[in-house]
């Protein structure tokens, strides 16, 4: 078990000096490609945003939801 944690640590360890040391690619991105790029991204932090505030609102919906039903409810039982 210890020789598979020492081969983790060691590949990690290898792979962060690696990738600090990598040389940079001199590459150029154009504007079209670069647009496409920010226009991904923005997509994803969007869905990610969306997908958590839907799972955060759930609850709060349903609790509005049911005290309106209980106020109608109340509100019938009033003459």
């Amino acid at each position: 078990m210890k020789t598979n944690i020492k081969h983790i640590v060691r590949r990690t360890l290898l792979a962060a000096v690696l990738s600090i040391i990598a040389v940079p690619a001199q590459a150029y991105v154009g504007p079209g490609a670069g647009l496409s790029l920010l226009g991904a991204l923005w997509a994803l932090v969007a869905a990610i945003a969306a997908a958590v505030g839907f799972i955060v609102l759930w609850p709060i919906r349903k609790m509005m939801k049911r005290k309106a039903a209980e106020r109608e409810a109340s509100d019938k039982r009033t003459p």
